[in-house]
């Protein structure tokens, strides 16, 4: 590469985080980014299955709609002007669908544009081969189910920088790793190989932090009074890439967010599992020495990032049809609140389940009852004087093998409303809906198995994956660790909440969690390492968690990584918890009281005044 290659900057905006993410995203990055790449994520492991469906009703569905109509139409003029390339992985199960209406669209408003397709990740053609070599579970061990929905394999990036190196303009992809279309145009722009392992690394860790759009811009942050004032006009992300794997992460400028230290720290943490063996398509990462430095006014550095060879296999995500499930909402208010919904709620599924038995039907085999406004979500850390509480909403959800089971529960949590609890209203719109339930079952498969295809304008253009020339192994990592305190605290200590001494996000992996823990100050760290046990984290989550908790260090980034096994009542759809996803664990688990020296008080968040909203 030559000198100025070298020293090139390219500028990646992260317009899309998932499918229903807001449009005003790619025109404010377009508009305002000066970006070279827009890129966008929109499949969630649920959202293959719903495309799925969507196109056996209608051939020529099955892609992110909303990217053709809602944000490519209106921009796609401008996008052009500016020379932007536009990476997404909205082709969900048509490719050729989506690509075919986004060249409709390009033909409407007169524009000339070279559009690709990345394909190969649909396997759905090849299930009863896979069955027959027994395929199980990731997690479970468990069989593969009888029938199937959707099955993809997670594609890496190269697939991408082949048609970016064929001159593609806009590449539509099907199911890849969330952070594969930044790392393609980083393969493309600079000629990354197989085996430049580091910069790989780098550029996986890029994605990971624009790939959910403005959380890496100070959406759903902790410390949110430092962002309230800007949630009108959030800011996205965009990444200042260099040859070397170095990036810098920032935002449009005049626009609300944030991005610092912590900001950008939380995204790194979030959806984590072992940070040490992060295993893409094209890399296994270690983002364990990953340091994020302040470098100007909503701008940070980001570097650390080492990498190694890449797995053998490929992860499948399957999904597969389980039962139905419904869920109701019912206002509670007045006098006694608490004792009036938990005896609803209890006389309504003895009802239900008694009339369900008369009818030659099974009972609900799978229930849970939530009192929003009760602190339902935090188990035995629920505060005293909640029950009581005046008001609270009822939710009910329950799950059943057949749909007939669940239309007679539906029809009796509007029928009792003259023979139960006074005080009630409903919560939601009408009788609840039953539908189906949609389950993974993720699963492993040699990569040398995917034929991958890559057509631009329609034509096939030469790919064949380079196959590593050795696989990842556990025995290169290096140990890295934090330190606890040297001797004990003097001056006494006090016992103060999580909050005070870190941020923290969490995340989903399957039925797993994970939260991840970012000190406000080097000089907290060993102290929040004594603290923060597995065993004790684990015990926190005891009202969520039938696994075990691991945690992991990250000493590049002042932080832990705590992964939750079985957390989520089987995570995704299948889910009847509140919380199916582990979003508010972050915050549980910084309502945890923490023992610290004295004197680290001077370390602790200080609050910033409270900020009038209108």
């Amino acid at each position: 590469m030559s000198e100025a290659g070298m020293n090139r900057v390219v500028r990646i905006g992260g317009a899309s985080g998932y499918w229903g993410d807001s449009a005003e995203a790619a025109r404010q990055l377009v508009l305002k980014g000066n970006i070279n790449y827009l890129v966008f994520d929109y499949l969630a492991e649920v959202t293959m299955s719903i495309l799925v469906r969507a196109r056996a009703k209608t051939p020529e569905a099955g892609y992110a709609r909303d990217f053709v109509d809602l944000v490519m139409k209106p921009l796609l003029p401008e996008i052009h002007r500016r020379g932007i390339r536009v990476i997404a992985n909205a082709g969900g199960v048509n490719i050729a669908a989506c690509a075919e209406a986004l060249a409709k669209v390009a033909d409407e408003a007169g524009l000339k544009l070279r559009i690709a397709t990345v394909a190969g990740d649909d396997l759905m053609g090849r299930v009863e081969e896979l069955r027959g070599e027994d395929v199980r579970d990731m997690t479970t061990g468990k069989s593969m189910p009888g029938r199937l929905i959707s099955a993809n394999a997670y594609l890496g990036a190269f697939p991408i920088a082949a048609a970016l190196d064929s001159g593609a303009d806009i590449v539509i992809t099907g199911r890849c790793v969330d952070s594969a279309t930044t790392l393609g145009a980083l393969i493309h722009e600079f000629g990354w190989r197989p085996e430049d392992h580091d910069r790989l690394a780098a550029g996986t860790l890029a994605g990971h932090i624009l790939e959910c759009g403005a959380q890496g811009t100070g959406g759903n942050f902790t410390d949110w009074r430092d962002v309230v004032a800007g949630w009108p006009d959030m800011g996205y992300p965009i990444a200042e890439c260099e040859s070397s794997g170095g990036f810098v992460i920032t935002k449009p400028e005049d626009t609300g967010g944030l991005v610092s230290r912590l900001s950008v720290s939380e995204q790194i943490v979030y959806e984590l599992g072992d940070p040490g063996a992060y295993l893409m398509p094209d890399v296994t990462c270690d983002f364990r020495g990953v340091s994020v430095t302040e470098c100007g006014r909503d701008r940070v550095r980001v570097e650390g990032a080492r990498g190694y060879p890449p797995p053998k296999s490929l992860k499948v995500s399957a999904t597969w049809h389980d039962g139905y499930r419904a869920s109701s909402s019912t206002v509670i208010a007045g006098f006694d609140v608490i004792e009036k919904a938990e005896a609803y709620s209890s006389a309504l599924l003895e009802r239900v389940n008694r009339m369900l038995k008369e009818r030659g039907l099974e009972a609900l085999n799978h229930v849970a009852v939530h009192l929003i406004g009760a602190e339902t979500l935090l188990g035995a850390h629920a505060r005293p004087e909640v029950r009581a509480s005046r008001e609270v909403m009822v939710r009910i959800d329950v799950r059943h093998a057949k749909r007939d089971a669940l239309e007679l529960f539906s029809k009796e949590v509007t029928g009792v409303g003259l023979s139960m609890t006074t005080g009630r209203c409903s919560g939601g719109a009408g009788r609840p809906k039953v539908t189906p339930v949609i389950a993974q079952f993720a699963f492993l498969v040699d990569r040398g198995k995917v034929q991958i295809d890559v057509h631009v304008d329609g034509k096939q253009i030469a790919f064949t994956p380079a196959m590593p020339h050795s696989f990842f192994d556990p025995s290169q990592m290096h140990d890295m660790r934090i330190p606890v305190p040297d001797g004990a605290a003097a001056g006494g200590e006090v016992e103060v909440p999580l909050i005070e001494l870190a941020v923290a996000r969490s995340g989903d992996k399957g039925d797993n969690a994970n939260v991840g823990v970012i000190a406000r100050h080097a000089e907290l760290l060993p102290w929040l390492k004594q603290a923060l046990t597995a065993e004790r984290v684990g015990q926190w989550f005891a009202h969520v968690q039938r696994g075990g908790t691991e945690r992991y260090e990250m000493p590049g980034l002042l932080a832990f990584n705590f992964v939750l096994a079985n957390a989520l009542d089987g995570g995704g759809t299948s889910s009847l918890h509140l919380d199916s996803q582990g979003k508010t664990y972050a915050q549980q688990l910084l309502a945890m009281p923490v023992r610290i020296p004295e004197s680290m008080l001077a370390h602790a968040r200080k609050i910033p005044p409270k900020v009038a909203v209108q």
